[in-house]
């Protein structure tokens, strides 16, 4: 049976539309529902002890206690503020703590401690480590010397660096205790199972929560390499030291969830509302303002329907910047290219429904979106220089607010050029 495409010239809210395709998106990977299936698919026997660290932590841990039930006998669930249910938790006999993100905060410690101190306890069963984007802040015991106030200013530096995720999470292995396999340590020989949901390019679970069950043996090289400010570059070698050889062996990391799923639930879902779908293999990353607004003039004269991309920019933030994220500034500086026309729409998300330090997952922008905040005396130049798209997209009311989704699988940006 052929399915009749619909005409993009005929839709009617082409807003909503995209609206749409991003929840279908989230919902092909979803914690929930991915550790279910796997551990449906290759259960565990005995009893299980659960470690959960991550934006998705609470829902991958639901998807465990469907799968498991009474199997699980305590354990540790780590997340940022507002994305853990501690009482239900709780009913499960799980502690729940919040640490701190993109920052970590005293709360990271605890965290870490926690964690160290579950790990030191004598157990007969199987362990399943639940391990999703963002744990790289939310939980840590840093090298000695190192306290929260430096690492909150090494965390600082770094994300306004404009460094990739892969560099940035080879200083932070150098400074923890944990990361980079470190965990190993207290891991010993234990049976341990991973699933992990892929929020970095490439899919490597060694930059995933920067990998605190992956050795990273060329780790002090590649570290090296990179240009760091003399006071961190001392830090980082100290910590080196510290850390000295660690546990070669690692056990295998199941990936649950990745981008490539996300985008292909949302090409699934606008093909079978019959609109024409293009999921684009290129990676969009580097300067998120370049990115932007090249997307946003090739949309200008692309084929007309649906246009997916998956990836994650970056941003140089300025000494004081404002309020918005990688994806509302990828918005906004497509927006310009776009602006005056009535056939273009572009929607950049956070598939953790946040974006940078905002509660809100990125932005819906269209041609008339410099205009609707023009009004409140707001520049697209100025908000893009003063890293502060967030407030000129308030104003133009094009902000995309998704609440915690249960998953992080870096970034979907899906475009919609009507014919």
């Amino acid at each position: 049976m052929t399915r009749r495409l619909t005409s993009v010239s005929s839709l009617q809210d082409p807003r909503g539309l995209l609206l749409e395709l991003l929840s279908a998106g989230l919902s092909a990977v979803g914690g929930r529902r991915s550790v279910l299936g796997a551990l449906a698919a290759r259960p565990l026997a005995g009893s299980v002890r659960l470690v959960a660290l991550g934006k998705a932590a609470q829902a991958m841990t639901e998807g465990a206690v469907a799968a498991l039930g009474l199997a699980i006998r305590g354990g540790v669930v780590v997340s940022k503020a507002g994305h853990l249910d501690e009482r239900w938790l709780a009913s499960h006999g799980l502690e729940a703590i919040v640490g701190g993100h993109p920052v970590p905060n005293a709360g990271s410690l605890a965290a870490g401690e926690a964690l160290r101190t579950m790990l030191a306890e004598p157990d007969g069963g199987d362990w399943l480590f639940l391990l999703s984007g963002g744990a790289s802040s939310l939980v840590e015991l840093p090298v000695a010397g190192l306290g929260i106030a430096d690492l909150q200013r090494a965390n600082g530096w770094l994300l306004a660096s404009g460094l990739p995720i892969e560099s940035v999470n080879l200083v932070r292995k150098a400074l923890s205790r944990i990361k980079g396999g470190g965990l190993l340590r207290w891991v010993g020989g234990r049976c341990v199972r991973v699933l992990a949901i892929s929020d970095v390019p490439g899919d490597d679970p060694a930059v995933i929560g920067s990998g605190p069950l992956v050795p990273e043996p060329g780790l002090a090289a590649r570290v090296g390499a990179l240009d760091l400010p003399a006071w961190l570059d001392d830090w980082v070698r100290r910590g080196l030291a510290e850390r000295g050889d660690l546990p070669g062996s690692a056990p295998p990391i199941e990936l649950v969830a990745t981008l490539e799923q996300a985008a292909a639930g949302a090409m699934a879902a606008a093909r079978s509302r019959g609109i024409l779908a293009q999921r684009h293999p290129s990676f969009i990353g580097g300067d998120a303002a370049t990115r932007g607004a090249e997307l946003g003039r090739w949309l200008c004269g692309a084929q007309a329907g649906v246009h997916i991309w998956g990836g994650e920019t970056t941003v140089r933030l300025p000494e004081r910047p404002g309020r918005g994220g990688r994806n509302q500034h990828l918005a906004l500086a497509a927006a310009g290219a776009i602006a005056g026309r009535d056939d273009c729409w572009l929607l950049a998300a956070g598939t953790d429904g946040t974006d940078g330090p905002t509660d809100v997952a990125g932005a819906l922008v269209d041609g008339g979106t410099l205009a609707r905040a023009s009004g409140c005396g707001l520049t697209a130049e100025k908000a893009l220089r003063r890293a502060d798209a967030g407030t000129f997209l308030e104003a133009s009311g094009d902000l995309v607010d998704t609440g915690p989704t249960g998953t992080n699988v870096m970034d979907l940006i899906i475009a919609l050029k009507r014919g």
